[in-house]
Formats: structure tokens, sequence, C-alpha cells
């Protein structure tokens, strides 16, 4: 298959914020692409910048006091950060949908469901109000809810979790967008629950042909859904590659401590290696490389206190930021770009 052009394209994105003790930056130098009905997965523990890179996309950063300090995220060619408010509403909820990481705070209490999902339907659609109420009815009927139509009554507080978070599905992909960013989307739901709504995601995506960004700490949710990864600490993505060849061969420290920490099938009785320290706050960012003082094989090296390294493209198609890793002093710094290859949902189909 001839390669495509990314559906969405992250170059070099800085975002910064004023707060009382001077700007500090979460997310600095960040790259990366979606092809169409691609999974992209941010991955990082809690604090490195996936969220606000997820917010940066449909430019929800709140402004002041945040800023967009440098790059472009350009999606289908055109460049978000240089479109004004009125035509990046067009873009949110009808191009690119979000589904936030909290679906009790992020629906309103005093609206019904109908009326929420009516509401971003109008919004994007030039439909009458009864064709919009069919639009929710099916979209609600898409995420498994029984009975769509009676629950379009019904307040966010009178369902359950798992229904709050099927409704926050239903609502982003009711204008059909082409890509759908879901923010750590099991967050506080019990394995089952979660087991459905990623089983619902993909059903859907496959349905769609939509691509995803998908935020996550959870590598065994990576592992199951996603076709390329990104991992995140302090503020940068330290590696990139295609799923198989993170999973085979994590190059970076960091994401080889991630899979450390890992319980693993069939062993018992082994105490989990963790990794030491806690991810830096933003306005307390060491110099040099930012893993440094966590990291188990920096050896002493002064290179790594004192300089900051890129992200290079150490393997084909595997970029990472260490001084340590293999063919990193030999890789020409460039911008993390993977061309096109079947997602697994494709193959499958043939």
């Amino acid at each position: 298959m001839a390669d495509r052009a990314p559906l969405l394209e992250v170059k070099n994105v800085s975002i910064g914020f004023d707060t009382s003790r001077g700007m500090i930056v979460p997310v600095n130098n960040v790259s990366w692409s979606i092809y169409p009905g691609q999974t992209f997965a941010l991955v990082g523990e809690s604090g490195c910048g996936k969220s606000v890179s997820a917010l940066s996309v449909l430019r929800l950063i709140p402004t002041p006091p945040g800023r967009y300090l440098q790059g472009e995220i350009n999606f289908e060619g055109r460049n978000l950060l240089k479109l004004s408010e009125s035509e990046m509403r067009k873009v949110r909820g009808k191009d690119i949908a979000m589904i936030f990481q909290e679906p009790m705070t992020s629906l309103n209490p005093v609206y019904t469901v109908g009326d929420q999902i009516m509401e971003a339907v109008r919004l994007h659609q030039n439909v009458s109000r009864s064709q919009a109420i069919q639009i929710a009815v099916d979209a609600l009927g898409d995420v498994g809810i029984a009975d769509p139509r009676a629950r379009l009554s019904v307040y966010p507080h009178q369902m359950s979790g798992g229904m709050r978070q099927r409704i926050m599905i239903a609502m982003a992909l009711a204008c059909q967008p082409k890509l759908l960013i879901a923010d750590e989307p099991t967050t506080a739901l019990d394995v089952t629950v979660q087991a459905q709504i990623l089983e619902l995601l993909r059903k859907l995506q496959k349905e769609r042909g939509m691509a995803m960004l998908l935020i996550t700490h959870d590598l065994g949710v990576v592992a199951e859904n996603a076709d390329v990864v990104g991992v995140m600490y302090a503020s940068h993505v330290v590696e990139y590659a295609d799923v198989n060849a993170l999973f085979d061969n994590p190059t970076h420290p960091y994401t080889q401590g991630l899979f450390r920490s890992m319980p693993k099938l069939g062993v018992k009785h082994e105490r989990l290696e963790t990794i030491p320290g806690m991810v830096p706050a933003p306005g307390r960012f060491p110099s040099g490389c930012k893993f440094h003082p966590r990291c188990s094989s920096m050896n002493g090296d002064a290179v790594c206190t004192k300089t900051d390294p890129n992200l290079r493209e150490v393997a084909p198609g595997h970029w990472a930021s260490c001084h340590h890793a293999p063919g990193y002093e030999i890789a020409a710094i460039t911008t993390p770009h993977l061309t096109y290859k079947r997602t697994p949902l494709e193959v499958m189909s043939g």
C-alpha cells in the first residue's frame, strides 16, 4: 500500500504557562503523527505532559496563563495554531472529538443526556431538532446503551460510571469525527467495565475508520490497542516507535523501567522493580537529561547531567532520546515521522 499523508502531525510543539514563579514548560519540543485509521498511544506517568499535549491539539489550553511557544499542529494540512477561534469551533467536535478523563465532571449535571448530545449535533450539522434526536438515539445505540430513546431524558447522576463513559463516547462520535482523542478513557472504572469500553472503542474505530489518540499509563492497554507508541517523560517524548518494535526492544532507560515494573504472567512471588524517585515538577526539571536523577544506567556520565539529548532515529522507525542508546551517537537529528503502515485492523480485514 502506498504511503499516505498524516491525518495529524504535531511538529516541535512547546507549551508554557506563566506562574508567579516564572514560566513552566510542561510540553517541550514534542513531535508525533497519526495516520488515518491508526491508534497512537501516548504513555507515561502522571504529570509527564500527556493531557496537556492532547488539549493542545484542540487548542483547549487556557490562554492566559498558557502559551503556545513554538511548533505546528497540522490537521489535514492546516496548521490549527493559525486558525481563528471561530474556525477552531468548527473543528472541535466535528473533525476532532475528545473523551475527557472523568465523565462525572465532564458531563453537565443540570442538563439531560439527550440535550448534551444534541447540542453538539445541532452545532456542527444542519439538521432539525427531530433529526438531532434521532442522531442522538443512534449514537446511544451504537455505544450499547439499552432503550436509547428513553435514556435521552436521564441526567448524568442517574447513571453508573460505565454508562456515563459510554455517554461521553456517544457525544464524541455523534458527529462522525476523523480523529478521536481518548484521555484515560477507563480511569476509575472497574476491570470488567474497562475491558468493555476498550472493546467498544476498537469496534467503533473499525466500523468508522477513524484515527485515535489514546492517552494512558497502562502498557497492557497499549499492547492491545495501539499501532504506534510515544513514551513521554518530564515534558519530552523520550521514545517513539511502532508498538511491536517498542515492546520487542525498548531503548530508553525510562521505557525499560516501565516494562520492568509490570507484573509477569506465570511468575510468582517476585518483587516488582520500581523506578526510584518521582517525575519532577515542571518548574523543577533537572539540568541535562530530565531522567538522569532516576536513571540506573547513567554510570556517572557527565554528559547526562549537562546536555539534554535530542530525539534521534536509532533504528529504522524507532526514535529515542538517550545519550547511551545504541546508535544514538551516529544518528542524525530528525523529526519523528513514521511512514504509513496498514493497521492490525486493516490486515485482519484484508
